[in-house]
């Protein structure tokens, strides 16, 4: 049986760091252009989807061939989750009678991510028992060796006691989220309200194709890239 799966890209209209950045102008298309042609892409995404409270992003994404959500204002705030988020749309959409198998979470800051990464990513999903995959950069292991003050003041390992004297080079492997990709079974979704589960598992992608955009200088950067 073919699953149903279903892309949200949050984008909502407030941005402290760089105002606007969702439809900020990359490479000659708006920002968020880059996440939903990826979503559009994708062999294994039924559905793309846009959540946002700002009509010209709306607009936008329909210019460019996504549905849209019109995000209510208590869920475009600056506390606002994207588990709310992408709760907000599973149960807008099951309102009107479709249901998905699978969600995959994608944050239009991440343009440099794209259908093949999401591809590989559901594949990483497919051909396992995982129930949710998140996609990582590799993080420089050394934070293991660092400390904590405990509630009552006294100095722990970040970690556990053994790693802050412990070799780099005998410290496992740290990883972060990139923000890029974040996949979940729905149904688990629903019981955990998280895209962490007992059974994540990573996808792994380079440094440079990581980028957050976040600033103009995030914007610079991403161009570079685009066109070297």
């Amino acid at each position: 049986m073919t699953k149903k799966v279903l892309s949200i890209i949050p984008a909502r209209r407030g941005s402290k760091g760089l105002p606007g950045k969702n439809i900020a102008n990359l490479a000659g298309k708006p920002l968020i252009a880059w996440t939903i042609e990826a979503s559009l892409g994708s062999k294994y995404i039924t559905k793309t989807v846009v959540s946002s409270d700002d009509k010209k992003i709306l607009n936008i994404s329909e210019e460019y061939g996504a549905n849209t959500i019109r995000r209510p204002d208590d869920l475009a705030s600056d506390v606002a989750t994207s588990e709310s988020v992408v709760k907000h749309a599973i149960d807008y959409l099951e309102s009107m009678g479709e249901v998905f198998d699978i969600v995959i979470l994608l944050q239009p800051t991440s343009p440099l991510r794209n259908c093949k990464d999401i591809d590989s990513a559901f594949e990483v999903m497919f051909d396992s028992s995982a129930t949710a995959v998140i996609s990582t950069c590799e993080f420089d292991n050394k934070i293991l060796k660092t400390f904590i003050e405990s509630s009552n003041g006294f100095l722990e390992g970040i970690s556990n006691n053994k790693y802050p004297f412990m070799r780099r080079q005998d410290l496992p492997k740290v990883y972060m989220s990139n923000g890029s990709i974040y996949i979940i079974d729905t149904k688990t979704f629903k019981n955990v309200n998280s895209f962490m589960t007992d059974k994540t598992l990573n996808y792994l992608m380079p440094k440079k194709g990581s980028v957050d955009i976040d600033s103009s200088d995030d914007l610079i950067q991403v161009e570079k890239i685009l066109n070297p």
